[in-house]
């Protein structure tokens, strides 16, 4: 199986001041899996990236995929479909394009496991694979 990391996660990693840094970077650095980024976790980390951290960490990021450290995951047709159902059932929760992406991705690679800390959608919305996700850190 895989890794999958939502923003949260990935971004703590990344920036050492952040308070979830350390166990956040000891489950990306641990992990044997492979570890997948949904690709539009990417624009959101270079949006945080590029507010609060010198471009040697988005630099780094990028590295690391170019290096095979790291996959992204690319959304498909049917990914896209699902993001629109999960938008729709959770609307007043609400979720959001990128959450529902990553979703949607995590239920195509049959993962029973996300890497975030966005406990308030994830830990609500219901995949079609599991009961619920396993949710880490």
């Amino acid at each position: 199986m895989a890794l999958i990391l939502d923003t949260g996660p990935l971004f703590a990693a990344m920036d050492r001041s952040d308070a979830d840094h350390e166990r956040c970077a000891a489950l990306v650095e641990g992990t044997s899996e492979p570890i997948v980024i949904p690709a539009p976790v990417m624009v959101e980390i270079d949006w945080l990236s590029a507010r609060r951290l010198l471009p040697d960490a988005f630099l780094s990021l990028l590295e690391d995929i170019r290096d095979k450290r790291l996959a992204v995951e690319d959304m498909r047709i049917d990914d896209y479909e699902r993001s629109r159902e999960l938008i729709d059932r959770y609307r007043d929760l609400p979720l959001g394009f990128v959450d529902a992406a990553v979703l949607s991705i995590v239920e195509r690679l049959g993962e029973a496991k996300l890497a975030t800390l966005d406990r308030r959608h994830f830990a609500v919305v219901r995949p079609r694979h599991v009961p619920t996700l396993r949710l880490l850190p």
